[in-house]
């Protein structure tokens, strides 16, 4: 990383406009999300936990961001949940997404998860690499598991399981 200043800190409902544009860059690149276009605020918000909402600033602005969305709304998985990170495409290879995903695993062990769960599309080579470097495991694909603009894709499905939290 250069000398710009870098900081972490709870996404608030303000950035969304730039939280937003980083999906559609996401969206763009066709290996990062299904959706073909980015969602309103409001749904955003519906679909992603309240707790572990995070932001990577340079200089103020957001270049990247990361968040929780539950897997299910059984109490049984309570402590799981699916970790989505993004990066701005200019700010690739500066180190950001390992801060970003340490971050949001600290930060979620801190409010109680025990289990974090990625599907990235297999193509998306480093994000499955950034993701096995903090714990994560492979445990499985999902062949054809949907369509993107037509197009059968597969995903890989990952697993973080806390060495801290749930262990009794």
């Amino acid at each position: 990383m250069d000398n710009s200043t870098i900081i972490i800190e709870e996404m608030e409902a303000e950035d969304w406009d730039e939280v937003r544009d980083i999906y559609i860059e996401g969206i763009q690149t066709g290996n990062a999300t299904f959706d073909t276009e980015a969602p309103t605020w409001d749904e955003w918000h519906r679909g992603h936990l309240n707790d572990c909402r995070l932001v990577v600033r340079e200089n103020g602005t957001v270049i990247g961001w990361a968040a929780l969305s539950p897997i299910s709304k059984k109490t049984a998985y309570q402590g799981a949940a699916e970790v989505s990170i993004y990066l701005s495409q200019k700010s690739v290879g500066k180190g950001l997404g390992s801060l970003l995903l340490r971050e949001i695993i600290n930060e979620s062990e801190q409010k109680g998860f025990w289990t974090l769960q990625a599907g990235i599309f297999p193509e998306n080579k480093t994000s499955i690499h950034l993701h096995e470097k903090y714990g994560f495991e492979k445990v499985g694909v999902r062949k054809r598991i949907g369509k993107l603009n037509g197009v059968w894709r597969d995903v890989v499905l990952l697993e973080r399981r806390s060495t801290n939290v749930g262990v009794d």
